[in-house]
C-alpha cells in the first residue's frame, strides 16, 4: 500500500474538499531523463520524512506558512492513465478539487479533457520552461498545449516561465495570440505586478498545470528536462497561491524526476508547494 501524502487528513472521500491523485506514468515522454513515473511515490515519501515529525509517539506536521490545514484532504492513491476519465468524473461531480501528481506532462491533457467535459472550456495557466506547443507531432509531452486547445479558452489562458521555445512553438503562440510571461519579465516587474497581470487575464474554471521545470534547476534539479534561468521557488509558489485564492477547478504538478534529484530537494519542494496550495484553496 502506497504511503499517503502527509497532508492527507481524512480517510473519507465523501467529506473531503481536496483529493490528491498520483498518476505514475511517463509513457508519452520523449525525455532522455527517465523516472518521472516515480514522482508520486517520492513526493509522498519525502513529505512524510521531512514535513512531519514524530514526538512522544504522536505525529506533528511542519505546517504551511498560513498555519493548520483549512481543508479536508483525501489521498486517493495512484491510478493508471486509462482510469483518468472515470476517476476525475467522480471527483468533479462531487464538487471536489483534484491535485494531481505526475508523471509526465502529457497526463495533463487527459485530466484537462476530463474536467472540461463537465465544466466547459477551461482557463489554463501553464507553468513550464517549454511551451509544449508543438503541432507537427501530437499526443506526447511536447504537444500538450496544442492538444488541449479544443478544451480551453485561449483568450483567458496563459503560459508562465517559458524560456526555451522552438520556432514552431513561437509561431503557434503568435498564431493563437497566447499570453506568455517569461522569467525575465518576472525579474523586471516583480511578482506582485505579474500576479495582478495573471489575475486580469484568467477567466472562470481556472486550471493550473505546473511542470516543475518551470522552476530554476538551482531549486528543482530533479526534473525531466531542466533549463537554466527559471523561476525562483518562492516566486512560483507566490504566483500559485495568488491564482488559487481566486478559485480553481484543479491543479497538477508534473515532471518530478527523482532519479536525477539531489537529496530529494525537488520532491520536498513539491510537497511544500502542495501544502501552500491546499491552504490557499477557496
Amino acid at each position: 500500500m502506497e504511503k499517503k501524502i502527509c497532508w492527507a487528513n481524512t480517510d473519507d472521500f465523501g467529506e473531503s474538499d481536496i483529493v490528491i491523485i498520483g498518476i505514475p506514468d511517463e509513457s508519452q515522454s520523449h525525455s532522455l531523463r527517465k523516472g518521472a513515473s516515480e514522482g508520486p511515490h517520492f513526493i509522498r515519501e519525502v513529505s512524510n520524512i521531512r514535513d512531519s515529525y514524530t514526538r512522544d509517539g504522536k505525529k506533528s506536521l511542519g505546517l504551511p506558512s498560513s498555519g493548520p490545514l483549512q481543508k479536508k484532504v483525501f489521498d486517493y492513491g495512484d491510478i493508471s492513465r486509462d482510469k483518468i476519465e472515470q476517476v476525475y468524473d467522480k471527483i468533479i461531480s462531487n464538487s471536489k478539487t483534484p491535485i494531481t501528481i505526475g508523471g509526465d506532462h502529457s497526463i495533463s491533457r487527459e485530466v484537462i479533457k476530463s474536467i472540461s467535459k463537465s465544466k466547459g472550456p477551461l482557463s489554463l495557466v501553464y507553468f513550464d520552461a517549454h511551451p509544449d506547443f508543438v503541432s507537427s507531432t501530437t499526443n506526447y509531452y511536447g504537444s500538450v498545449f496544442y492538444d488541449v486547445l479544443p478544451h480551453i479558452d485561449i483568450k483567458s489562458s496563459l503560459q508562465i516561465g517559458i524560456r526555451t521555445p522552438e520556432k514552431e512553438e513561437l509561431d503557434n503562440i503568435k498564431k493563437y495570440n497566447l499570453k506568455v510571461i517569461t522569467p525575465f519579465e518576472i525579474a523586471e516587474k516583480g511578482v506582485k505586478e505579474i500576479s495582478n497581470s495573471i489575475l486580469e487575464t484568467i477567466g472562470k474554471n481556472v486550471y493550473i498545470s505546473f511542470d516543475m521545470d518551470c522552476i530554476d534547476p538551482a531549486y528543482a534539479p530533479g526534473v525531466s528536462v531542466p533549463v537554466p534561468m527559471g523561476l525562483k521557488n518562492l516566486e512560483a509558489t507566490y504566483l500559485l497561491k495568488s491564482i488559487v485564492k481566486e478559485g480553481i477547478v484543479g491543479i497538477d504538478i508534473m515532471e518530478v524526476c527523482p532519479s536525477y534529484d539531489i537529496k530529494d530537494r525537488t520532491s520536498h519542494l513539491a510537497s511544500r508547494m502542495i501544502a501552500e496550495i491546499i491552504n490557499a484553496c477557496k
